[in-house]
């Protein structure tokens, strides 16, 4: 059963009914109702062709969240060979919302590293949503210290709403974990390259995605705070999230204008979830040229790519 945000309400009666139709058709093989059917599934293409070609900030939230959008778990799978998952911090623990390991992409040994959200109930609350421990940001750490060992290239997925703001995980240096991440991105003296496939939530997120090339999923978002974390904070009302969605430019679009993202991945009309195949087809193709751009650049000029990226970040809007 296809999960329809608030937005979609109007699109699932129309898709409803279509299905419905071809339902009764397969109970009663005498009724015709492939035109009527394919009339509705007209109209529901129009109608998701308008409801996607003018998103709001806050509905690109919406769908950036969508639960049948492809996990980290999903584009492993798909896009990489021999993948060997690579365990613990070699301090405290394994933190299950971190997943990552050596691989192939196209046959070239990489490094990949992701946030994994979990899928259903006993899934999500294994994997924690998609928030990190300190352990998670240390399991990266090692990971990408081991990549620039042997030179691998690393690929980090970003799918967080940020880094777990629990007890425990501040007790154990949640701040220092991800400042520790953020330092091992930075001096990588391999390639690094980055996608954000769904949320890309504060520093949580930032701690991977400090990256030579950073691309972001169509409809997916990264921002310093959740809309609903900046409206209770700036308006002392949550519900106020739509206005904070706008004034965060949190938008992919807005992103790559302020030179943050270096690229947009299209999506599937209607979102990645409507389409996971194709989708994830993008992403391979992204990787595929990021990875080039890099190749053959030595760690020190890699590492001064990396550096100069995020020192010059907000010129653009400043020479305007």
């Amino acid at each position: 059963m296809t999960y329809y945000l608030d937005f979609e309400k109007p699109l699932a009666e129309i898709e409803g009914k279509a299905e419905e139709l071809r339902a009764m058709a397969r109970q009663n093989s005498e009724m015709n109702v492939e035109d009527e059917a394919a009339a509705l599934d007209k109209k529901a293409t129009a109608m998701l062709e308008e409801l996607y070609g003018s998103l709001t900030p806050w509905r690109k939230c919406q769908v950036a969240r969508h639960p049948e959008r492809p996990h980290c778990s999903d584009y492993i799978e798909a896009l990489f060979s021999e993948y060997t998952p690579l365990a613990g911090d070699r301090n405290f623990a394994d933190d299950h919302a971190v997943m990552g390991g050596l691989a192939r992409l196209d046959d070239k040994p990489v490094m990949v590293i992701g946030h994994e959200k979990g899928n259903d109930t006993e899934s999500r609350i294994r994997h924690n949503f998609g928030m990190a421990r300190p352990e998670g940001y240390r399991k990266a750490v090692r990971l990408i210290e081991t990549a620039g060992k042997f030179g691998l290239p690393v690929i980090t997925l970003v799918d967080t709403a940020g880094a777990y703001p629990g007890k425990g995980a501040e007790e154990r240096g949640q701040s220092e974990a991800i400042a520790r991440s953020t330092q091992a991105c930075l001096q990588a003296g391999v390639p690094l390259v980055s996608v954000i496939i769904g949320e890309g939530g504060s520093g949580g997120a930032v701690a991977f995605a400090t990256a030579n090339r950073v691309a972001m999923l169509e409809h997916s978002i990264y921002s310093v705070i959740s809309p609903e974390g900046c409206a209770s904070i700036l308006w002392k009302d949550s519900d106020k999230m739509r206005e904070a969605a706008e004034a965060l430019r949190l938008t992919a679009q807005d992103l790559h204008k302020l030179g943050v993202c270096d690229r947009i991945i299209p999506e599937p009309l209607g979102g990645a979830h409507r389409d996971r195949d194709a989708t994830i087809e993008s992403v391979k193709s992204a990787l595929g040229a990021m990875l080039k751009e890099l190749e053959g650049k030595k760690p020190a000029a890699l590492i001064k790519d990396r550096r100069q990226k995020y020192l010059d970040l907000g010129s653009k809007r400043l020479a305007a």
